[in-house]
């Protein structure tokens, strides 16, 4: 939730509507939409988008302010000119080769006001590069299920090849069910990691003039041992 006040300073600075590229459950359009911004959400994943839906169904005073798209951005038809587009939490990552990061940036250039803004949120890839591959399973959290109330336990496992900037991540999740036994689930995913001057060049390829770029949401420079790389794109 740390990245909702910086998208909310932007939305305020510029209107809406807005596009949410890779909405998700729906966390940060419903958030905006109770600021009483009008939101459009690109979503491909079913379960995602179910999930928002019910998360709207909810709260049915935002339903008119809330329009979602089902389908991939590489893809769909979408007949927008928004003054704020979003691609939040590390989305852009599932672009693994640079024809989809163009093609994808290109088609937001098209559904972005040219008064508008961009905002992309990536990690900064320099950490990731600094780290030692172990091959270890790392827990990362635990935590109870809202739904179920079973303890889930997330690990991982990462394999980081740097010369194709791609993070090889299995995700296991461990659920302690109601009579102590445990099932087991595993997701592979694969993300693609970004540099400043890289993403500074598709911006620019993609029809976009200037990037700003911060090292998290407080707006603090973008810099070495930055936790986010945040950019904004005109």
């Amino acid at each position: 939730t740390e990245d909702l006040p910086l998208y909310e300073d932007i939305a305020g600075e510029y209107g809406d509507p807005i596009l949410i590229v890779g909405s998700g459950t729906g966390r940060v359009m419903l958030h905006l939409a109770e600021r009483g911004y009008t939101v459009h959400g690109i979503e491909g994943e079913r379960a995602m988008l179910e999930r928002a839906r019910q998360k709207l169904a909810a709260a049915p005073e935002l339903a008119e302010r809330v329009q979602f798209h089902p389908g991939d951005a590489l893809t769909l038809a979408l007949d927008l000119r928004a003054k704020v587009t979003i691609i939040p939490y590390n989305t852009l990552m599932h672009f693994h080769t640079q024809d989809a990061q163009l093609r994808l940036l290109g088609r937001i250039r098209q559904w972005t006001a040219q008064d508008g803004a961009l905002v992309i949120d990536l990690p900064n890839a320099g950490e990731a590069y600094a780290g030692m591959d172990t091959g270890a399973v790392t827990l990362e959290r635990t935590f109870l299920d809202p739904e179920t109330g079973h303890l889930i336990m997330q690990q991982s496992v990462s394999e980081l090849d740097r010369a194709e900037q791609l993070m090889r991540v299995t995700w296991i999740y461990d659920e302690v069910t109601g009579d102590g036994t445990v099932k087991r689930t595993v997701a592979p995913v694969v993300n693609r990691y970004f540099f400043l001057p890289e993403m500074q060049l598709l911006l620019r390829a993609s029809g976009f003039h200037s990037v700003d770029a911060y090292g998290d949401f407080d707006y603090s420079p973008y810099a070495d041992g930055s936790p986010r790389m945040i950019l904004i794109a005109r």
